[in-house]
């Protein structure tokens, strides 16, 4: 297996997560839960360092996955946008989270056009899908800014019925 690809934008570089990164990890995870988006908020220390473990193992078994997103030239870890296939989940989808203090700039939207090109450009996937909570207001905005259209609703392994949306090349939103 290949080592995960560093992509860079005009402002953000995108990294693989390392072990090094739990500090980053439970600073988002410690948020409560209106301040962590659709990621449920706060976990424990066991869980996040489990998360972490799992996003470093999801690039080594398929060869794609989550990346940090740092301003260019610094090392502060603003969240993490990537693609996640959980073994047993019907479906891949273009994933990410950002520390509150990162919101609002831009940086998802920017980091996320990047994940989708890789995806089309470098794997070949024949579709980037995202899909979330009814409730997660944010995620939707930002999948209508990326120019996603719904093809489905699904009910998932955890008993949640959500919208999919199709996400299409950067170059053709």
């Amino acid at each position: 297996m290949t080592a995960a690809p560093i992509i860079s934008t005009s402002r953000l570089t995108l990294r693989a997560p390392t072990p090094d990164d739990l500090g980053a990890y439970l600073a988002f995870y410690s948020a409560p839960n209106e301040l962590s988006g659709g990621y449920r908020g706060r976990r424990d220390k066991d869980e996040v360092t489990t998360i972490l473990k799992r996003n470093i193992e999801h690039w080594e078994t398929k060869g794609f996955g989550i990346w940090l997103l740092r301003r260019v030239g610094e090392q502060e870890v603003l969240g993490a946008c990537g693609l996640v296939h959980p073994d047993d989940w019907p479906r891949h989808e273009l994933t990410w989270w950002l520390m509150p203090e990162a919101r609002g700039k831009g940086y998802a939207t920017e980091a996320s056009r990047a994940v989708i090109a890789w995806a089309y450009d470098e794997q070949g996937w024949p579709a980037v899908e995202t899909h979330m909570r009814d409730e997660n207001l944010p995620a939707r905005r930002l999948a209508a800014r990326l120019g996603g259209r719904k093809i489905a609703r699904d009910t998932f392994p955890d008993g949640v019925t959500r919208d999919v949306f199709e996400l299409p090349h950067a170059g053709a939103a």
